[in-house]
């Protein structure tokens, strides 16, 4: 997969990272290896086709890259780049399916035998039955019991996966319903149900951000899964999210973006619930201890990559000289001391207007902008296309 995903660029820098891939793997003459030193080859290749503009040749590496990391299943990666692995995977499915609906005559024939006057409500009785009965069986792991493989035990759960995304498609109730759905599906423009699509992906991921900002335990790196390749929460400046998060030997960025015009910006996330974020000193507000640290933590990565561009440009192809930085942490709800969420906003204003490299802004804050955002999205989407071209 990734020799032919070689082909698919013409960009030298590309092909040049491709080409260290291989040699770690072997396809160069090199020794196979895998590994970190792998995971961080494949995420080169990433970060170098977004700096590029190639975001499906990125997105495809960050998959190879969560496959050598151990976070995504072989037959999945092969369902997306594997041709005939891909073929294999349906046509598994079709036998799964015929099996399904084979045993599902069986059981009718039973139901049947046993009650002849039995009717349509008595088969539905039968099926649902079934389906609720299969909440509770179990493999187990005991004498006599089903020991599966590590390869059997993931194709449960991708069928598991599989369930619950048919779950929520539309059923169509006869095969006529079914062939006008196919007739209306032919004539839907692509992109607006691409645009449809991400738009509703969005949502779903914003809501997933606020459930977690909402729950008072939820640590960083909770907060981070839900951030992670989500670079639209931050607004339209941003094109992607790096795969690198490590330049410097002392710096770990928690989310690395691209700007549009090729610039660093880091985001370095912190909890939500900080009691202290905003102080009263004297009759006045000021940002508590841990904004502090979070700023200060975040100037020193400035600084390392001010430090280091010159060598970050040599191997990374990236220019980190004078990046910048959001920090975001706290939110409204978790502040002591009678402090309201329209004061501590305007703490942070004022903070911010005297700092030219790193805006620290709360998790509200965060999760509003995207709200509006989502909802100017929403509102173009429903838009008649008609009114708009009268307009």
């Amino acid at each position: 997969m990734v020799q032919k995903a070689r082909e698919l660029t013409e960009e030298v820098r590309v092909r040049e990272r491709v080409d260290d891939v291989l040699h770690i793997m072997g396809g160069l003459g090199g020794t196979y290896g895998k590994g970190r030193p792998l995971v961080d080859a494949l995420e080169d290749v990433a970060q170098e086709a977004v700096l590029h503009g190639d975001f499906a040749l990125a997105q495809r590496f960050q998959r190879f890259a969560a496959y050598a990391g151990g976070t995504l299943f072989l037959e999945i990666l092969e369902n997306y780049y594997d041709d005939e692995a891909r073929q294999r995977s349906e046509e598994h499915m079709r036998r799964m399916a015929a099996m399904g609906a084979d045993r599902a005559v069986a059981a009718l024939d039973v139901l049947c035998r046993d009650k002849p006057d039995a009717t349509a409500a008595d088969a539905r009785d039968l099926f649902r039955g079934i389906a609720r009965s299969a909440d509770y069986l179990s493999l187990g792991d005991g004498e006599g019991g089903i020991r599966l493989s590590t390869r059997e035990a993931r194709r449960l759960q991708q069928f598991g996966h599989m369930e619950i995304v048919l779950r929520n498609l539309p059923r169509p109730a006869s095969a006529e319903a079914a062939r006008m759905m196919n007739d209306a599906l032919a004539d839907v423009d692509a992109g607006m149900l691409a645009q449809l699509l991400e738009l509703r992906a969005r949502q779903a991921g914003l809501a997933a951000l606020r459930s977690v900002v909402e729950d008072a335990d939820s640590s960083e790196s909770a907060l981070h899964a839900c951030l992670k390749n989500q670079e639209w929460i931050f607004g339209g400046a941003y094109v992607a999210e790096l795969a690198r998060r490590q330049y410097t030997p002392e710096t770990i960025l928690d989310i690395p973006l691209l700007r549009g015009d090729g610039s660093l910006h880091v985001v370095e996330l912190k909890r939500a619930n900080i009691k202290d974020l905003v102080i009263r000193r004297s009759g006045h507000l000021m940002l508590g201890a841990a904004a502090h640290r979070a700023v200060s933590q975040a100037q020193n990565y400035l600084r390392a990559l001010d430090e280091n561009r010159s060598s970050i440009l040599t191997e990374h192809g990236l220019d980190t000289r004078r990046a910048s930085a959001t920090v975001v942490i706290g939110h409204p709800q978790y502040v002591t001391g009678d402090v309201t969420s329209q004061e501590i906003a305007e703490t942070l204003r004022t903070y911010n207007t005297h700092q030219t490299r790193i805006e620290v802004i709360t998790y509200e804050t965060l999760l509003d902008s995207a709200s509006r955002m989502l909802a100017l999205s929403s509102a173009r989407q429903d838009a008649d296309p008609d009114e708009e071209a009268a307009a």
